[in-house]
């Protein structure tokens, strides 16, 4: 191509790009455009409703109800609220529209978003204004329907209240003259709706309508809920105080404490709740009356349950007076007798300061128990404690005895043992004897040609042992630590001599037998000879394993597994 070609198809380009950029921004202006169009129409529309045909509509219908001076008065100020909007208010949105809509011909975009921003919040501002003075007028139109229609549902509720009440006039015994007063209060007031709704007082009829619905719904209350006070006031609670007054001062005779329960100050104080109650009452005036008689009800209920857990607890605390006082006494006894023995177990056996101490521990523990168990009889006696709280004392000081007798019971298993210890280490000395003169006559039982080397330095150990042990045996007091230690090791050593000759002995008479069976095979082979000769050298040395050793490998050369038979053959 030629440089011209390309200046051309440059300029083409440039050109393409300039015409873009102006269909797109045109595009957008009126996209723009469009908006702003559809926001100014909805504003138009918002500002055309703001005083809409229903509020003159419903002030014109107030207008030919007013027969009053207060009616006047209203109906004035809602005229003057109205005309404000119509003659300020709107035109103010409307002055608003023109500055909007110029700023929209000028295309003054960024202060036409402010301006429309804060043109909706004064439209908005004063359609509440409108809607809320709409409000207000309906209140007076439909008041006779609404009004009409509430009383007709207060009318039904009040025939029931009637009805019931007439069908069971001896339930209402005690409220029937404040009822009836209260009956014929509802009438007048019917009567003065009635008037009032044909002299078309309405700003009366809300006021007799809310007197009506108030006064109705006590009634219903009282009706409902005032034949229970009644029946608790006068009767449940009554019979609930003579019964519980006559158990209390039953107990009471019997040694009983009840004066935690603070029942006459309780009864006091529910005989007064009761008699408020009932002043209450006969005006009508119920609030909190059910919830009060039943948690004084609930109180004495509860007085039950009490007196059980009295009764309950005397005879757990007589029973643990008795097992406590015989635990005591043993421990007492038991006590006695370690004292008097303990003397003889020092100079026997060797204790430690903290066995000693153990001792003092549990004696002055069941001091401070008995001093425990004559307080708390002595408050029993005196009546100073309800029975609740000294049965609680006694399992206390029950669970301190029981551990006291643990420890008592875990050092009386102690002393034992330390004569335990000592005869069963005479019987095992007499034992180890026996083991010991066992192993000599091992040696006995077979003429050996050596006695084994190791014998009589473990015979020696073993009977110096057995020295230290019978040593031990003898001291006062004695160590029983020490003495244990003793017997083991003299038992230890005194096995050992008598494994040692037990294996010598025996491997001796399997070499002799192997030596003996292969002399038959001396004068054929060479070889047999020469390993029987080795077998004979070390058998009367004493190296009885090597000699048999050598007396089996021998004969094997001629009778494979030959150890074998010879096991058997021995056995």
């Amino acid at each position: 191509m030629s440089r011209t070609t390309f200046i051309l198809i440059g300029i083409l380009y440039y050109v393409f790009t300039i015409i873009t950029i102006i269909v797109v921004l045109n595009f957008i202006n009126k996209k723009e455009e469009k908006k702003y169009k559809n926001e100014i129409s909805t504003l138009e529309r918002d500002k055309n409703l703001i005083v809409g045909a229903s509020i003159l509509s419903e002030l014109n219908k107030v207008g030919a109800l007013i027969n009053n001076d207060v009616m006047q008065k209203k109906y004035d100020n809602w005229c003057n609220r109205l005309k404000e909007i119509k003659e300020t208010e709107i035109p103010k949105i409307t002055d608003g529209l023109i500055e909007i809509e110029e700023a929209f011909e000028d295309k003054n975009y960024k202060d036409l978003k402010s301006k429309i921003a804060s043109l909706e919040l004064e439209i908005a501002y004063v359609k509440t204004k409108s809607n809320f003075l709409l409000d207000e007028i309906k209140e007076i139109t439909l008041s006779e329907e609404k009004n009409r229609e509430t009383i007709t549902k207060l009318k039904a509720d009040y025939r029931n209240i009637l009805a019931k009440y007439n069908s069971n006039k001896e339930d209402y015994s005690e409220v029937s003259n404040p009822l009836e007063l209260q009956f014929e209060n509802v009438d007048k007031l019917f009567s003065a709706f009635e008037i009032a709704m044909e002299n078309n007082e309405y700003t009366e009829v809300g006021k007799i309508v809310k007197a009506i619905g108030d006064t109705i719904g006590n009634l219903k209350m009282v009706i409902e809920e005032a034949p229970s006070i009644i029946l608790m006031g006068k009767k449940l609670i009554p019979s609930k105080i003579d019964e519980i007054t006559k158990i209390a001062s039953k107990m009471e005779k019997e040694g009983y404490n009840l004066e935690y329960l603070n029942i006459e100050y309780n009864i006091t104080a529910s005989n007064k709740k009761i008699e408020d109650i009932f002043s209450r009452l006969n005006v009508l005036n119920l609030e909190d009356s059910v919830f009060e008689l039943k948690t004084i009800l609930d109180y004495f209920d509860s007085l039950y349950h009490n007196f059980d857990k009295e009764r309950v607890s005397k005879r757990v605390y007589e029973d643990y007076q008795r097992s406590i006082l015989v635990k005591v006494t043993k421990l007492d006894k038991i006590n006695n007798d370690i004292s008097r023995k303990i003397e003889d177990l020092t100079y026997s056996y060797e204790l430690s300061e903290e066995e000693l101490k153990v001792l003092d521990d549990i004696i002055s523990e069941t001091l401070k128990i008995k001093d425990d168990y004559n307080r708390i009889i002595e408050m029993q006696r005196r009546g100073s404690f309800a029975y609740s709280r000294l049965s609680k004392e006694m399992e206390l000081l029950n669970v301190k005895l029981n551990k006291t007798e643990e420890k008592l019971d875990q050092t009386l298993r102690n002393f034992s043992s330390l004569k335990e210890d000592e005869k069963r280490a005479r019987e095992q000395l007499e034992e180890i004897k026996k083991i010991l003169n066992q192993a000599k006559s091992n040696l006995r039982s077979y003429k050996l040609p050596v006695t084994p080397k190791n014998f009589y330095v473990e015979l020696g150990e073993a009977a110096e042992a057995i020295g230290d042990m019978i040593e031990e045996l003898d001291k006062r007091p004695i160590s029983i630590k020490t003495l244990n230690t003793r017997v083991d090791t003299a038992r230890d050593l005194t096995f050992k001599v008598y494994n040692t000759t037990k294996e010598a002995v025996k491997t001796a008479k399997m070499a002799e037998m192997a030596i003996l069976y292969g002399n038959r095979y001396r004068a054929v082979y060479k070889d047999v000879e020469v390993g029987l000769i080795k077998a004979e050298n070390a058998f009367y040395k004493g190296n009885f394993k090597n000699s048999l050793e050598n007396a089996i490998n021998a004969i094997n050369i001629v009778e494979p597994g030959i150890y074998k038979r010879l096991i058997e053959e021995y056995k």
